[in-house]
């Protein structure tokens, strides 16, 4: 083999070795969210999407589900308030990405409310048997903090269970996190997941603006900084490309 040759095999033999260790990822579904982590969620992975009430949490979430069901891939969501479907519809239908038709067939709503006066092994238990009744893609639990209030001196070993647990599926999984005052996110589910999506409000004059920051997302080299974002009916939740 000629030394040009002999080069030519290597570079492909490099490019070669250098796709078979690339990430796969997943579209978020926010528009303008793609570009700052290098297209899309690893996957599989947990995410936390944390903030106080109002920041658009649960919008970012179903946002995220209904994208997938766009291209025909499975989710789950669970809620551990307690919330009955209808009620999920009726606040959920104003947005423009909703397709009611996807609700209890793309994607499946599971009520943990009842379950979480339970031992910690049968939430677990519960989780994964409705996992792997679904087999999906994309998995939310919203909020996962409500869990914490309720098993407290179990919460940390909870939560380590739960993310390896979920790794294990091949899926995303959007756990969602209500900030505490005083403190910037849920600290306990930080350390267990993969990813955190911080969403915040800061008054600004008379008005309070809805901010996104990424405070890490493991083997992603993603922008740093709060970008301002937008919520409405028609768009639903976009972050906006000017970060101030």
């Amino acid at each position: 083999m000629d030394e040009v040759s002999e080069k030519t095999w290597k570079n492909e033999e490099e490019n070669e070795e250098l796709r078979e260790n690339e990430m796969v990822r997943v579209a978020s579904g926010i528009p303008g969210l793609d570009d700052m982590i290098e297209g899309g969620f690893p996957f599989p992975s947990v995410v936390l999407v944390a903030g106080s009430a109002g920041t658009g949490k649960t919008t970012f979430s179903l946002q995220f589900l209904f994208a997938g069901a766009e291209q025909d891939e499975q989710g789950l969501f669970f809620t551990t308030l307690s919330e009955p479907t209808h009620w999920m519809l009726q606040y959920s239908s104003n947005f423009s990405f909703v397709k009611k038709e996807y609700f209890g067939n793309l994607i499946q709503y599971v009520d943990l409310g009842s379950m979480l006066n339970r031992p910690v092994d049968e939430i677990l238990r519960y989780i994964n048997e409705k996992i792997a009744e679904t087999m999906p893609q994309r998995i939310v639990i919203d909020p996962v903090t409500i869990i914490g209030n309720i098993i407290k001196d179990d919460y940390r070993k909870f939560l380590f269970d739960l993310t390896n647990s979920l790794k294990s599926w091949q899926a995303v999984s959007l756990l969602t996190g209500e900030v505490r005052p005083g403190e910037m996110y849920p600290v306990e589910v930080s350390y267990a997941a993969d990813s955190v999506i911080l969403l915040s409000l800061k008054a600004e004059g008379n008005a309070r603006r809805k901010y996104l920051e990424i405070l890490k997302m493991r083997g992603t080299d993603h922008r740093t900084g709060a970008y301002p974002v937008s919520i409405t009916r028609e768009d639903g939740f976009v972050v906006l490309r000017t970060r101030f």
